[in-house]
């Protein structure tokens, strides 16, 4: 175990960053199921990517009706140096009685087949539903490094993953999992 657990985290890294300076092939954007863009990551998103990503944002809303929660979708990067931007839509808190857990995996895995399908090798994941979602951090990190990590041991073509943290709590939160250690 221990052998698989170091090649798991040759391929996954925790970094305090800002996502939109990020070099790699997707940023995953912690969207709302409108993807018109709102706070957080989200807005900061489509500021630094320019109206490109909100012009791609409304036809796939127009064409399907938004994003529901637990899915995700795929636009041009736009100005950004990330190729592509993976919205997906985590789940609101409420405390973990309305299948928040799960829905939160979905945003992981859905993301990363949608990485796999369109050829990305790197991708950068923002902290998906800890701010103003209220998901608790702990529990958001452990689901994370889990889900990627599962997803990895099963598809070789990612070759890494980041977890950007912008906050110091969700960073100490990353590097303490017992992947990390």
């Amino acid at each position: 175990m221990k052998i698989a657990n170091e090649q798991l985290t040759k391929r996954m890294e925790v970094i305090k960053e800002d996502i939109t300076k990020l070099s790699v092939d997707a940023i995953v954007n912690a969207a709302n199921s409108s993807l018109l863009g709102g706070g957080g990551v989200d807005g900061a998103i489509h500021r630094a990517g320019g109206k490109a990503i909100l012009e791609e944002c409304i036809q796939i809303r127009n064409r399907q009706g938004g994003c529901p929660t637990g899915e995700a979708v795929i636009t041009w990067g736009g100005n950004l140096p990330a190729k592509y931007v993976i919205h997906t839509v985590g789940p609101v808190w409420h405390g973990g009685k309305s299948g928040e857990p799960d829905k939160l995996r979905n945003c992981y895995r859905n993301s990363l087949q949608l990485a796999v399908d369109h050829g990305v090798k790197t991708i950068a994941f923002s902290n998906i539903s800890t701010g103003v979602y209220h998901f608790p951090k702990d529990l958001a990190a452990k689901i994370a490094i889990d889900e990627v990590g599962n997803f990895l041991s099963q598809d070789n073509y990612i070759e890494k993953v980041f977890f950007v943290c912008f906050d110091e709590e969700n960073y100490r939160l990353y590097l303490n999992n017992p992947l990390f250690n």
